[in-house]
């Protein structure tokens, strides 16, 4: 037997910006992000850009600024037009026509690949980004809170394949994220309100500081207070990239996902709904859901789950879905083969978040399924 082994380190720079109007033309950000990464101008640049902002001139912005800083940066065509919102990860074939596009306009490993919509737009683009060429440097401008908080500002890509979240995806830290909280102001309620859970779930397993600052803020948020939802994006942003950086495994190589708390009930949910119920509702609910399976099992003190219950009721967040009853021609509740698909997704082993104590997740490796089932009841008998 013979073999020859070396251990590979690679270093990433992930660097996530806050400003406040990124494409007016005095914001410097961007083009000083781009000019930051070496090689001469002008810098080529391809951007695709989510069609819901084109309701609110944001693909006019974008050439505006792109001509006011025409002698660093060279914007190859208008802004690219694309759906945003889940059904853009349903088909590759999106992918495909983002490196079409790529290879048009002979984008290489020193250009620039933007993106600029919400998480699932982010997700496809990235994939595209981290395909063509083995990897272009690719910025992310999210325009949600739920991308701004949490997904935007993370390492996966991916699209959804087989009837699977995300099957087909990688890691790749981006070259840059930018967060606009201008862009907030284009959203809906509805898209406002979706990333307050992602914040919610990483303050239940790692600050609990943090989940009382946002009792505090609670009615503040649920009017959308500017003020209170910068803090939290801020925060929620700050403590995912401390994941990233430091947990030691950032590619998920293992086969626990600790900030995936909430997250086994909620992909599958989205999945049954068509996708109708909003990737953050789905988490309000698993969330709500292993909260009270947690309190059955003696995991968490009923005080600090009604907490938890409370706050995200505070925050608009519906409980129950009628989703959750659904069940397949044989009786079974589709929503428990989401405990099957997410052991499949991690590589073999169910690890899945639990809570002993606001800020304190743990995981365990096995759920007890009749006692999953009553909390099921419990969740529709409570909320329904």
């Amino acid at each position: 037997m013979d073999l020859i082994e070396r251990e590979i380190t690679v270093t990433w720079r992930h660097q996530v910006h806050f400003t406040d109007e990124v494409f007016a033309p005095e914001n410097s950000l961007l083009r000083d992000v781009i000019v930051g990464g070496g090689d001469r101008p002008p810098h080529k640049v391809f951007l695709v850009l989510d069609e819901a902002l084109t309701h609110f001139g944001v693909d006019r912005m974008v050439m505006e600024y792109f001509g006011r800083h025409a002698e660093f940066l060279t914007l190859v065509r208008p802004p690219m037009i694309m759906e945003g919102g889940e059904r853009c990860k349903n088909s590759y074939f999106h992918v495909s026509e983002i490196h079409s596009q790529i290879d048009r306009y002979h984008i290489d490993r020193h250009n620039y690949l933007i993106c600029v919509g919400g998480g699932a737009l982010l997700d496809m683009v990235g994939l595209a980004a981290t395909t063509a060429h083995r990897g272009i440097r690719h910025i992310r401008i999210p325009t949600t809170t739920l991308s701004q908080d949490d997904s935007g500002v993370g390492v996966k890509n991916g699209v959804n394949a087989f009837g699977k979240k995300n099957f087909i995806g990688s890691f790749c830290p981006p070259f840059a994220v930018i967060n606009d909280s201008a862009l907030l102001r284009t959203l809906p309620e509805r898209e406002l309100r979706c990333g307050f859970v992602e914040a919610v779930k990483v303050a239940c397993i790692r600050d609990a500081a943090f989940f009382d600052s946002m009792e505090n803020d609670a009615e503040a948020l649920s009017n959308f207070a500017a003020e209170p939802m910068k803090r939290l994006i801020r925060r929620c942003a700050e403590l995912h990239m401390d994941h990233i950086a430091t947990s030691g495994d950032p590619f998920e190589m293992g086969s626990a996902r600790p900030l995936d708390f909430g997250h086994w009930a909620a992909h599958k949910l989205e999945q049954i709904s068509e996708y109708k119920i909003r990737h953050g509702e789905a988490v309000a609910i698993g969330i709500a859901l292993d909260v009270i399976y947690a309190m059955k099992k003696g995991f968490l003190a009923e005080t600090a789950g009604e907490r938890i219950l409370a706050l995200l009721l505070t925050l608009g967040f519906a409980l129950f879905a009628p989703e959750l009853t659904h069940t397949s021609s044989e009786g079974e509740l589709l929503v428990i083969e989401g405990l099957n698909e997410f052991r499949e997704h991690l590589g073999g082993e169910l690890t899945i978040t639990l809570l002993r104590e606001i800020g304190h997740g743990f995981e365990v490796h096995e759920m007890d399924l009749p006692l999953v089932i009553e909390s099921l009841k419990e969740l529709e008998h409570r909320f329904r």
